[in-house]
């Protein structure tokens, strides 16, 4: 199993836990509002380089 799998697997995971314990839009916030967090506290040219790669793969 790769790492990326075992994230995913793990993110699913407390995903799960979270909708059983707390009502559905609180997990919608924490669901979205944590990556957006993380996205904004990168400086401008990480954001570029996670586009850029974003893009290629896309295409390939």
């Amino acid at each position: 199993m790769s790492t990326n799998a075992k994230v995913a697997a793990g993110g699913v995971a407390v995903g799960l836990i979270l909708l059983i314990w707390l009502p559905w839009w609180a997990v919608l916030l924490i669901v979205l509002g944590v990556p957006s967090a993380a996205y904004l506290t990168l400086d401008p040219s990480q954001r570029r380089r996670l586009r850029r790669v974003g893009r290629k793969q896309i295409g390939r």
